[in-house]
């Protein structure tokens, strides 16, 4: 039995980048680091890819969070999508 909030034995724990809206001030370094998952809107301010960030660029991903000057951007474990059981429940 595994314990809780342990991975089982072989699974790799998928995390994404989030950015706290309120704490970002568009200094841009999260965007010079990383292009590849994050782009600016028009005023300037980050906007990330969705979904998890891929293991080749997780060290450039770690790397944004720590060199963030207003600890605005987040790395948090990927949150997988669940089916609403509900609706399934009430269409079936």
């Amino acid at each position: 039995m595994s314990q809780p909030g342990r991975q089982p034995a072989g699974s790799v724990r998928e995390l994404e980048l989030r950015v706290n809206p309120i704490a970002c001030d568009a200094h841009g370094v999260c965007i010079a680091l990383l292009p590849e998952l994050i782009t600016a809107d028009p005023w300037g301010y980050p906007v990330i890819r969705p979904g998890p960030v891929p293991l080749r660029l997780l060290a450039l991903a770690r790397r944004a969070v720590a060199d963030c000057p207003t600890l605005a951007l987040l790395l948090t474990e990927h949150q997988q999508q669940q089916p609403d059981r509900t609706r399934a429940r009430r269409q079936g």
